[in-house]
């Protein structure tokens, strides 16, 4: 296991969820938060409880996303962030909040 996510509460009108690397058993503070909204399709990653933006994410509307449904998405890694890690995020949260919408 590389890291967790959680919501950071059950009832939420824009999504924040907090991460926790394996490392952090404990889980009482989140490595990284993901503050965002759905419905604008963006995000901002901060390290922490910090207000450090590490990332931010939106999604591209293109033709090809809009007629076929393929889903791009813009993001802005920061230096010294793991791209890979990053990438993870983005996805996880994406099918977080497209199973909310089935």
């Amino acid at each position: 296991m590389v890291f967790t996510q959680k919501r950071s509460s059950v009832i939420q009108f824009k999504t924040k969820l907090d991460v926790f690397l394996a490392n952090n058993a404990k889980e009482d503070v989140c490595d990284f938060k993901i503050a965002g909204s759905w419905l604008e399709q963006s995000c901002i990653v901060y390290a922490g409880e910090t207000k450090n933006i590490v990332a931010l994410m939106h999604k591209k509307h293109t033709v090809q996303s809009d007629l076929i449904g393929k889903d791009n998405f813009m993001v802005t890694v920061y230096p010294n962030m793991d791209y890979a890690f990053i990438a993870a995020l983005v996805v996880i949260l994406d099918e977080i909040n497209g199973d909310s919408d089935d």
